[in-house]
C-alpha cells in the first residue's frame, strides 16, 4: 500500500527542496576551492620583509593549486589600510592578507579602527622574528645587566634607539625601562635601517634592532648583542640569553609574519589554505629562505595561531597601556 505524506509535510517538501539546492553552490564552491584566481593583500610597500614573504608564498600556491595568486601592495596608516581591504572582503577565500605583529598591537595603539579583530581570521604563523639588544662595541657594555648598572649610576643620560614610535621596539623598550628601573630617552628612526646606521655610528647607547634587519650585523667587530626579545633564543644566536634569561622578564612576545582571511570565511577554506601555508613553510626551500632573512619559520595551523594570535592581543594592549604607547 502506498503512503501518503502527510499534507503538511507534502505543503513544505518545495520549500525544503528549495532550501537544499541554496545550499548547494556554497557547498560545492567549497569543494572546487581554489577555482580562480586570488589575491593576496600586503598592507605595506613593495620590496619590504611584508612583501617580499608574500610573493614567495604566493608563487607556491600558485603552483600548488593551478591558480594564480596576485599580490597586491596597500600601505597606509601602519597597515591599517590593507588589513581594513582584507577585513571587508568577502569571505569566499579568495582574498588574503599577509599580516604582521602590528595586527595584534593596533586594538591597543588606536581608539579608532575601521574593522574589528573578529573581522579576520587567523590562519597560519608563517614566522616570527625578535628584537635585538645592542650596544656599540666601543662602549666596553658585554652584559645586559652592566648596561642597567651604568644607566641607574647615570639616570638620564642614556638612550636607546627603536624602528618607529609605538613599533615592537619602542614598546619593548619601555617595557625594558619598567622592568630594569632605569632612565632611558627613547630615539625614534624611521626604520630599522637608519636605526642601524645610528647605533653603528655610536649615536645611540643601546637599540632594539628587528633580527632580520640586523641579521646581516650579527657578526659585526663593532657591536655586542646583550640580549634578545621572545620566550627563546635566536637560532642565529644560540650564545645570546633572552631578556628573561638575562633577569628581565615580561618581554617574551615574538614578532611575526602571518596569514589571515576574511572574519566571514567558511572553516573548511580556512583549513584548506592553514594546512598549505604550514606545509609550504616546512619545505627545505622556504625554510631556508626564512632562516636566510633572520627569522624562525613556524607554519602553524588555524588553532594554533588564533591561541597565540589571542596570546599576543592581551600582551600588546598590556605594554602600550602601561607605557602610556598611543597613536591617537
Amino acid at each position: 500500500m502506498a503512503i501518503t505524506p502527510h499534507k503538511n509535510l507534502a505543503q513544505w517538501l518545495p520549500l525544503i527542496a528549495l532550501a537544499a539546492a541554496c545550499g548547494m553552490p556554497a557547498a560545492q564552491a567549497e569543494d572546487n576551492y581554489p577555482s580562480k584566481p586570488i589575491r593576496l593583500i600586503v598592507p605595506y610597500p613593495a620590496g619590504g620583509g611584508t612583501d617580499i614573504i608574500a610573493r614567495l608564498i604566493g608563487t607556491q600556491l600558485t603552483q600548488r593549486w593551478g591558480q594564480s595568486v596576485v599580490v597586491e601592495n596597500k600601505p597606509g596608516a601602519s597597515g591599517i589600510l590593507g588589513n581594513d581591504i582584507a577585513a571587508k572582503a568577502p569571505g569566499d577565500g579568495y582574498t588574503m592578507l599577509l599580516g604582521i605583529t602590528t595586527v595584534a598591537q593596533i586594538p591597543a595603539l588606536y581608539k579608532k579602527v575601521p574593522y574589528k579583530l573578529s573581522d579576520l581570521t587567523p590562519v597560519s604563523q608563517i614566522a616570527k622574528s625578535a628584537d635585538l639588544l645592542m650596544v656599540p662595541r666601543s662602549s666596553g657594555i658585554t652584559t645586559l645587566q652592566q648596561f642597567v648598572d651604568q644607566a641607574k649610576a647615570s639616570p638620564g643620560k642614556f638612550n636607546y634607539g627603536s624602528y618607529g614610535n609605538a613599533t615592537s621596539s619602542h614598546m619593548n623598550g619601555e617595557r625594558f625601562k619598567q622592568k630594569a628601573g632605569i632612565d632611558l630617552t627613547h630615539i625614534p628612526y624611521q626604520g630599522s635601517g637608519p636605526e642601524m646606521v645610528a647605533l653603528l655610528g655610536g649615536q645611540v647607547t643601546l637599540a632594539l634592532v628587528d633580527a632580520t634587519a640586523a641579521y646581516p650585523h650579527i657578526t659585526s667587530n663593532k657591536l655586542n648583542i646583550l640580549a634578545v626579545t621572545g620566550a627563546q633564543r635566536h637560532p642565529a644566536l644560540p650564545q645570546v640569553p633572552t631578556m628573561t634569561e638575562s633577569g628581565f622578564p615580561g618581554l617574551e612576545a615574538n614578532g611575526w609574519f602571518a596569514m589571515f582571511l576574511p572574519g566571514t570565511t567558511p572553516k573548511p577554506i580556512v583549513d584548506k589554505v592553514g594546512a598549505e601555508v604550514a606545509a609550504i613553510v616546512k619545505s627545505p626551500e622556504l625554510n631556508k629562505r626564512l632562516t636566510e632573512m633572520g627569522l624562525i619559520p613556524v607554519g602553524s595551523l588555524p588553532d594554533e595561531f588564533k591561541t597565540q594570535l589571542g596570546k599576543d592581543v592581551t600582551h600588546w594592549k598590556t605594554v602600550a597601556e602601561s607605557a602610556k604607547i598611543s597613536m591617537d
